[in-house]
């Protein structure tokens, strides 16, 4: 069984998937983004195996993590690739495991608001968004597309303001939020297409 970071009953756990391929510096200012406004214990970088929605695989898996683990520079955010050895690379199925494996502890998901334009693509998006509360950072030119996701339209009565972040794993039920604030540019596939990361 595949060992994965530590965490107690009562925790809130905030949750950043992805392929990481390459990391970088604005995956480490979403993170802390996210921790600060909903005052996080602590975020779990969950290094994807792959990504279904995409036709060319990333990099070694093994690259991605040493990357990862490089770049962190905060005690309580954690690099970890347990969800290659759950054997899916689909979220929903990630995040149930872990509700198993980790009982007590509330985990919240993060994601780019680019993902929550194209949230309604995803394997049980509808059982993951009623279930776990989801915190959705913004990102440069991709908010207003978010907001009129076919996910955000459907769940709006879901939705809190960005000002009670906080309770979001504190609250009853789900529900999520849409962060703005500063943002920054970067991106994984701008720095494989630049030579960056090859």
């Amino acid at each position: 069984m595949a060992r994965g970071p530590l965490a107690f009953p009562g925790q809130r756990i905030g949750l950043l998937g992805g392929s990481f391929d390459p990391p970088h510096a604005g995956h480490m200012h979403v993170t802390r983004r996210a921790m600060k406004a909903v005052n996080l214990d602590a975020v779990w970088w969950l290094v994807s195996p792959g990504n279904p929605l995409k036709a060319n695989g990333p990099a070694d898996i093994e690259r991605r993590v040493r990357a990862c683990r490089d770049l962190v520079d905060h005690p309580r955010v954690h690099v970890t690739d347990i969800e290659r050895y759950f054997g899916s690379s689909y979220t929903a199925n990630t995040l149930w495991r872990l509700s198993r494996r980790y009982r007590g502890v509330r985990f919240i998901w993060l994601m780019g608001a680019d993902n929550l334009a194209s949230f309604h693509h995803w394997e049980d998006w509808q059982w993951i968004i009623e279930t776990y509360p989801i915190c959705v950072l913004a990102r440069p030119g991709d908010q207003v597309h978010a907001g009129l996701s076919p996910a955000a339209q459907r769940y709006a009565e879901m939705r809190i303001p960005a000002s009670q972040a906080a309770s979001l794993g504190r609250r009853k039920g789900a529900g999520w939020c849409l962060l703005t604030g500063p943002m920054s540019d970067t991106s994984s596939t701008r720095l494989r297409a630049d030579g960056v990361w090859s």
